[in-house]
């Protein structure tokens, strides 16, 4: 298992209605670990750990761009 620090960050109002966190942990064979976060009705932020397969990591990444969010993975070595 492996485990990838990011920072996900919401870029319009609308994405902080999206449940993209929970949508983490139910569609990937991921553990999601929340370290730090703040939500508001305007914008929000997450620092969060991925743990799982790395091509489940790099699946998860891969939607979590097409949803338009900001991703900043802190390792890019499992992304490169």
């Amino acid at each position: 298992m492996t485990k990838v620090p990011m920072k996900i960050a919401t870029v319009n109002r609308d994405q902080v209605q999206v449940p993209w966190l929970w949508r983490l942990g139910r569609d990937f064979d991921l553990k999601v670990n929340i370290l730090k976060a703040h939500i508001d009705e305007d914008y929000g932020w997450a620092l969060v750990e991925l743990e799982g397969p790395v091509e489940e990591i790099q699946r998860a990444t891969a939607w979590l761009l097409t949803t338009g969010l900001h991703i900043d993975p802190l390792e890019r070595s499992v992304f490169g």
